[in-house]
């Protein structure tokens, strides 16, 4: 079993396969790991496949899934390590969670097809059962609006634990395409700036301490009766803009601001989501934070 860090993606959609293998790519060259693409065969309670081994149905019946890791192989990095993995589970989201299990993996690249119909529903419910439970940073790409060469990346910010792994992604796409990271914080008019400044200062650390090489930065600090909007017409100078998760209040806990989504819905540009480790639900994700907290400063 390997021993250098590992950067998993989900591979589901076939048009969408390039887009999150280059972003992963980025992140694991400057981890110094490797990508480990995984596609899920789905043996339902139901399905015709449930009389069958997951060796059979690997070998048999996965022709489209070994399809797609293959296409997925061929669009990673030539300078990353990568290996394609088959996985049978119960459920796309059951695979996955096995898959990212490993001490190894760091992080997990998912993709993000559009807004959900359902009201109980974030971003997908296989999305959002992994942004609960994966016990690794997690990457929810915004999938179907490709960014056409990265000169700027944007990095809105209002403190959190999940900055750190916003500024990281960041950080690894400017490094591997030369560009400048942009870290913003949206105030009311006339509002104080202490916190806002230390927002910035935070995230400018973060994105500085991220592995990889150095990239360059700007902050600034945006006055606007409406974040949204005030985001919305900020990322159209942007090529791909990067969010922190965050955790809003009601029945679901869900782990994804409205902010971010609907800055998503409104803007032409790449957006990545980024929910750090130790935002996993339950006593178990407070002790697996601290646990790959102490394995990274090893």
């Amino acid at each position: 079993m390997t021993t250098d860090p590992e950067v998993v993606v989900a591979v589901g959609n076939p048009d969408h396969v390039e887009q999150l293998v280059r972003t992963a790519g980025d992140l694991a060259r400057a981890r110094d790991g490797r990508i480990r693409l995984v596609s899920v065969v789905v043996k339902s309670h139901d399905s015709p496949f449930e009389v069958f081994s997951d060796e059979t149905i690997r070998r048999e019946y996965s022709g489209d899934r070994q399809a797609l890791l293959d296409r997925a192989t061929a669009a990673a990095p030539s300078d990353v390590p990568v290996e394609a993995e088959l996985v049978v589970a119960k459920s796309v989201a059951a695979g996955v969670l096995d898959a990212v299990a490993a001490p190894s993996v760091e992080a997990l690249f998912v993709g993000w097809h559009g807004p959900s119909r359902r009201s109980e529903v974030v971003l997908g419910t296989s999305v959002d059962r992994l942004l609960r439970r994966a016990p690794c940073d997690v990457y929810v790409e915004r999938i179907g609006r490709t960014a056409d060469g990265v000169d700027r990346v944007l990095l809105p910010v209002a403190g959190g634990p999940h900055v750190r792994p916003a500024a990281m992604a960041a950080a690894a796409i400017a490094a591997s395409n030369d560009a400048t990271v942009t870290t913003v914080s949206v105030i009311p008019p006339g509002a104080d700036r202490e916190e806002p400044s230390r927002w910035l200062a935070e995230a400018v650390e973060a994105v500085s301490g991220s592995p990889g090489s150095e990239v360059a930065i700007e902050t600034g600090v945006r006055e606007s009766e409406n974040v949204e909007d005030a985001l919305v017409e900020t990322a159209a100078d942007y090529d791909i803009v990067v969010f922190g998760a965050t955790r809003q209040s009601g029945l679901r806990k869900r782990l994804v601001g409205s902010v971010p989504r609907r800055v998503a819905d409104r803007t032409d540009r790449t957006v990545l989501l980024a929910r750090a480790a130790d935002a996993v639900d339950g006593p178990l994700g407070s002790l697996i934070g601290r646990l790959q907290s102490r394995r990274r400063g090893a």
